[in-house]
């Protein structure tokens, strides 16, 4: 039976001498595995351009439940961007979502929500500028938490003033576990979090190495709430490119 659903590239890889195989968060079936035949020779290779993570489609796909590798019928992009596949900060920050996003999709469950919240936020990662640019990835892992369960309680107070990784709010220093922000980082999670869209992100101030800071502390807490969540590769990408 076919099915039209928009998706979002999460991961490619080659299989076979001229196909791919590609998982794609799927607006009505979560995140699926598709086999694409022969789109990796000399005259398809606009094809193979569809299926480059973080590209937004629409597609026309067969869909079984009882199968673990699905079939495309038609692809086109849903939307193309300007910047985001060409420029060199906003592809890694791109890379590092749609990392962020594999590392928390265990299940092909489909979640309307969570794939409009990460849909809107690819297409506003293309045309945001300056230091929002910059704190977006902060604030797309704090806001994406919260559809996976685990998101930050921002009850940080004058005295509150420690966020507690494992408890996933702000303590004490008294009670904070081995798992604790500092003080600084601590109070720029708690800015971060008020943050209900992305444009209030141009008043939160911090350098490149305070940002990368931040998303090592998140890169923790993530760990500590998904099983099996590992490393971020794509991290190190960030850490050259964000200032």
């Amino acid at each position: 039976m076919i099915f039209a659903t928009n998706g979002i590239v999460i991961r490619t890889i080659k299989y076979g001498e001229t196909s791919i195989i590609s998982n794609v968060f799927t607006e009505i079936f979560g995140v699926q595995s598709y086999l694409v035949n022969g789109v990796r020779t000399q005259k398809k290779t606009v094809k193979a351009h569809y299926y480059q993570p973080a590209s937004l489609l629409e597609m026309q796909v067969y869909h079984n439940d009882l199968k673990n590798l699905q079939r495309l019928k038609e692809v086109k992009w849903s939307m193309i961007y300007k910047n985001v596949l060409s420029e060199v900060i906003k592809h890694s920050i791109a890379t590092y979502m749609v990392e962020l996003l594999y590392k928390c999709l265990k299940q092909p469950e489909a979640n309307p929500d969570l794939f409009s919240f990460c849909e809107d936020a690819f297409i506003y990662l293309d045309k945001v500028q300056g230091a929002a640019m910059a704190n977006f990835p902060l604030y797309f892992s704090l806001q994406l938490s919260r559809f996976f369960g685990f998101q930050l309680q921002n009850n940080y107070s004058e005295k509150r003033n420690l966020f507690d990784i494992r408890e996933g709010k702000f303590t004490d220093e008294n009670s904070v576990m081995s798992e604790g922000v500092n003080e600084n980082l601590s109070l720029l999670l708690s800015e971060l979090s008020r943050a209900i869209h992305p444009t209030d992100l141009h008043e939160i101030k911090m350098n490149g190495l305070t940002r990368l800071a931040l998303l090592k502390e998140i890169e923790k807490f993530y760990s500590w709430n998904i099983p099996d969540f590992g490393k971020i590769q794509s991290l190190d990408i960030l850490k050259e490119v964000i200032q």
